[in-house]
């Protein structure tokens, strides 16, 4: 039985990632191109021979990896276009996607952040495309994290998207930091939650919600 690390609640209302007013000056190929001379030269303090073939390469492929995967969701440029449509059929109840893979980054120690978030809505005249949820929750997982924020973040988005008070979020992942360096714990998860609306004052609705999604 997996014991679960922490189990927060989310009570701060500043849920912006952290970034510079000049974090966009730089064109995406000029971030590679210096990100690369960086690695570079880390991984020469670290005593590696650069000139070996199996290493060469790898601050340009490091370079490219944090601009255009891991961290691509620090663009603004990369935001997923969510089109929503008017609920027509009337729909009154909780929607729910879950157990969506998480993968994001902690941004103590820029190791892996691996999980499963469920997200729940109920529609206030509007609904949007569920390939969407998955993509607004890889989208903010795709930058240095701190999983409370992660889960403030995708609330706050769809909150904004459909015009609804009503959205939940809950996040269940496995932070590296604690599994394969410190305290090594590998079978802790940590767990946050970001209920709002009925989802939050609604005992009933709280109670579905978490029997949908496996958590008693």
């Amino acid at each position: 039985m997996m014991e679960k690390q922490n189990n927060k609640k989310i009570d701060s209302v500043n849920h912006e990632t952290p970034l510079r007013n000049d974090a966009f000056y730089m064109s995406d190929e000029e971030k590679i191109d210096k990100i690369e001379k960086h690695f570079f030269h880390i991984m020469k303090i670290l005593g590696l021979d650069m000139n070996d073939d199996s290493l060469k390469s790898t601050p340009r492929r490091v370079a490219k990896m944090f601009i255009k995967e891991i961290f691509s969701g620090l663009n603004p440029n990369t935001t997923p276009k969510s089109s929503t449509f008017e609920n027509k059929y009337k729909y009154n109840q909780m929607l729910i996607e879950k157990n969506i893979t998480v993968y994001s980054t902690c941004e103590h120690h820029f190791l892996p952040i691996v999980g499963k978030a469920h997200v729940g809505y109920i529609s206030n005249g509007k609904v949007v495309g569920l390939s969407k949820i998955n993509r607004i929750v890889n989208y903010y997982a795709k930058r240095p994290q701190v999983q409370e924020r992660l889960t403030m973040q995708i609330v706050k988005s769809l909150q904004e998207i459909l015009e609804t008070k009503d959205v939940a979020c809950v996040i269940d992942a496995k932070h590296l930091c604690v599994n394969s360096r410190g305290i090594r714990d590998i079978e802790s998860s940590t767990i946050t939650t970001e209920l709002i609306g009925s989802f939050k004052n609604n005992p009933e609705i709280r109670r579905e919600f978490f029997h949908y999604i496996g958590i008693p």
